[in-house]
């Protein structure tokens, strides 16, 4: 095998070399994007020679108009009989989707006969329906952005197109981010969240309890990350590689240090001391961002007690007052259910997304919650 290539640039050389001359050439005039977008470490450019193994080599999304969908397996049987084998030490065919592993497809070599490419076709509205549930990005309500995978809507817009003749590209530009009150409402909770056990940390710890002081202190460590992302209008992605984005998220560096340094802190004191640092500095991230007023704020003692805050409660309450009027005025501060570790694969599953907006709908209030969650 030759020296590892990042997917992103092996699949858009891959495409300009081989797969667009073969379109081009058996399809004449035909109108359509193409590019790599979606499912993938490589889309994120996360990859590394251990993401070889399964759904990653050269590849591509081919995107159709409605009116040309109808040429889809003409021009997957035109690409399966042209191109070749092998392109840069990696091979173009792959196994069948494995049924019984979500339908995983495998690289696999071979010298004869047609490849079986990783090239999926699709119209774009379909496309859209599979990874959000609708097909159109227009008039996005308020409660359905947070019944999105944020992951997904981290892998829709981190993608690359490779030729764009369905203007593909600002169709996904409507989601580059949250829209201002759904920003709000998640930095109002995560604050609030903060809030809820800001005094736990050394609580925990002074009462005997060194492993709840930890994991306090780690969900904490978690949220002020959460809220390093909202401040940088960049979505998170799931858990797998949640810590790697942060490291490249343009943060101070001294706020990094804090939350790495809380977290593995082996004193109750550096562990504190870190952690309210921490939240100083996601403080002032959010005084910079001025979507609310100025929140005035000192580490202080939490009501009379020897234990370091800086009082998120603020934080929360200066973004729920900027929620007046809008969809969230009367929504418990929650969250997204994508922030929630190993629940975040539910928002994958579009049976849920209705569900899931239920749960910041004004109604979930008037009927029993069972009723939200029964199968169908």
């Amino acid at each position: 095998m030759s020296e590892f290539i990042k997917g992103m640039e092996l699949c858009e050389s891959f495409f300009h070399d081989h797969a667009r001359q073969i379109i081009e050439e058996y399809f004449p005039g035909l109108n359509y994007s193409a590019g790599l977008i979606g499912y993938g470490s490589d889309v994120l450019g996360y990859d590394d020679a251990v993401s070889t193994d399964h759904m990653w080599g050269p590849r591509f999304y081919l995107f159709l108009d409605k009116g040309d969908i109808e040429k889809k397996d003409k021009i997957f049987q035109a690409l399966c009989a042209n191109l070749p084998y092998t392109y840069k030490g990696y091979s173009v065919n792959f196994t069948e989707p494995d049924p019984q592993d979500c339908g995983v497809q495998h690289p696999e070599f071979i010298q004869e006969g047609m490849v079986n490419p990783l090239i999926f076709i699709r119209t774009f509205e379909d496309y859209l329906m599979e990874q959000l549930g609708r097909a159109s990005l227009d008039d996005i309500r308020p409660y359905e952005w947070l019944a999105f995978s944020e992951h997904r809507l981290l892998s829709l817009v981190s993608g690359k197109f490779f030729v764009d003749g369905l203007q593909c590209g600002g169709i996904i530009s409507k989601i580059r981010y949250y829209p201002k009150d759904v920003k709000l409402y998640l930095i109002a909770s995560n604050w609030e969240n903060i809030a809820q056990e800001q005094a736990f940390v050394r609580r925990c710890a002074d009462c005997g309890d060194e492993i709840g002081s930890r994991i306090i202190g780690a969900r904490i460590c978690e949220r002020l990350m959460r809220l390093c992302f909202l401040y940088k209008d960049t979505y998170a992605p799931y858990s797998k590689w949640f810590g790697t984005a942060f490291g490249r998220l343009e943060v101070n560096d001294e706020l990094k240090r804090a939350i790495n340094n809380g977290l593995s802190a082996v004193s109750l004191q550096e562990r504190e001391d870190n952690l309210v640092r921490a939240q100083a500095l996601t403080a002032d991230l959010h005084n910079a961002a001025a979507l609310t007023e100025f929140v005035d704020y000192r580490q202080e003692n939490y009501f009379g007690r020897a234990i370091k805050v800086i009082f998120a409660d603020k934080f929360a309450e200066a973004a729920v007052k900027e929620l007046a009027g809008t969809s969230f005025e009367d929504v418990p501060l929650i969250g997204g259910i994508s922030q929630i570790g190993g629940v975040s694969s539910i928002m994958d599953e579009e049976k849920w997304y209705k569900r899931i907006e239920g749960l910041y709908c004004g109604d979930i209030y008037k009927a029993p919650l069972g009723q939200f969650f029964t199968h169908s």
